[in-house]
């Protein structure tokens, strides 16, 4: 199960690591193995011809500055795109004979001298030997607005995390050790609320902050709080739901001591159940955060698609709609993504496993 998990994330980091030459014609598995791909170029026109012993040559490159190809053969269409080996010769329709070395180095020598004005196109199949570069990672980090919206993910992301925990703590000591009448009924409808659908609620939740924030008249309703406010509605459910089944947990005695010893509700909350409670906090906190800097359909409601405030992910959407088929530089943002949850994630695992099974047993 570990290794079903794990292998997406060994993929991603491979693909975003590979060329991108190698990355648009075969899989992350194949990295380590020689690849192939179908290529055409233009070659030169009259104005690069010298002349050499009465003769009038064109020399050039099929592959320009790409150093990391190696030809397997070479054509003049597309149906037979190695139909002449490498060193072969082929006359070309212009006139004259074009030779190509496995470099990609080619000649191209004519008895006459060149009149042609557009370069005719070769074919050609090359061996690309396998690459790893950093070149993604570079030009992702680098383009315009990727830091802000990294700083942007961290502006959503931390207090959308800090405020449900915070309430929901209080909420789930409420419930459980302080009685009060309809405690059962809040308890169901508290569960009942982890299986309504985030879509139903997202418009509805929307409309009213907006018609709150003309009351208090705001001018533009797309601001980090409604942000934070709709994190902390989706999130307090389970929020609460964990933490209270697993306060429930604790000892009752100690409970009753301190209240034998005039603690009130507040400081044995705060002086015992918190600190005995850190575990589930710690669970639900990487749940929360993953969800929460993950998101993008909550943060293109609340936030809107304005580049002072686009999230992470956002971003990258963007970034996919401004580089058409470049989509080597979406790997690369993709791990970058995911790096910060992985921090989060192996920073609090050790409390992952004990903040889940909170309540489970008795």
């Amino acid at each position: 199960m570990v290794a079903l998990w794990t292998l997406p994330t060994v993929g991603l980091l491979v693909s975003s690591l590979r060329d991108k030459d190698q990355l648009a014609v075969s899989g992350w598995w194949t990295a380590l193995s020689a690849s192939e791909a179908l290529g055409v170029t233009r070659i030169g026109t009259a104005a690069e011809q010298v002349a050499e012993a009465g003769h009038f040559v064109i020399r050039g490159n099929l592959f320009g500055s790409d150093t990391n190809k190696q030809l397997g053969g070479f054509g003049l269409s597309n149906g037979e795109p190695a139909a002449t080996e490498p060193g072969g010769s082929m006359a070309m329709k212009e006139g004259g004979t074009i030779s190509v070395a496995a470099d990609g180095g080619f000649e191209w020598t004519s008895d006459t001298e060149f009149t042609h004005t557009r370069g005719p196109r070769i074919f050609y199949l090359a061996t690309i030997a396998p690459r790893f570069t950093l070149d993604n990672y570079y030009e992702v980090l680098t383009s315009n607005g990727v830091w802000r919206s990294f700083i942007n993910s961290f502006t959503v992301t931390i207090p959308a995390t800090i405020i449900p925990i915070l309430i929901a703590a209080f909420a789930a000591y409420a419930l459980a050790w302080m009685r009060f009448p309809f405690r059962g009924f809040i308890v169901a409808l508290v569960v009942g609320l982890l299986v309504v659908p985030l879509q139903m609620s997202l418009i509805p939740l929307l409309t009213l902050y907006n018609q709150l924030a003309q009351l208090f008249g705001a001018e533009d309703g797309k601001t980090y709080l409604g942000i934070w406010l709709a994190h902390t509605a989706f999130g307090l459910p389970l929020a609460i739901y964990l933490l209270r089944n697993y306060m429930v947990g604790l000892p009752k005695e100690i409970m009753e001591s301190a209240r034998i010893d005039g603690a009130s509700h507040f400081k044995i909350f705060t002086g015992m159940v918190l600190p005995l409670s850190f575990p589930a906090l710690a669970s639900f906190s990487i749940f929360q955060f993953l969800w929460v800097w993950n998101d993008l359909l909550v943060a293109m409601v609340f936030l809107g698609a304005q580049q002072d405030r686009l999230v992470l992910t956002g971003k990258l959407v963007s970034l996919l709609g401004s580089r058409g088929n470049n989509w080597e530089i979406l790997t690369a943002g993709a791990f970058i993504t995911i790096v910060v949850p992985l921090i989060v994630f192996f920073a609090l695992q050790r409390y992952f496993v004990r903040g889940l099974l909170a309540g489970s047993v008795k």
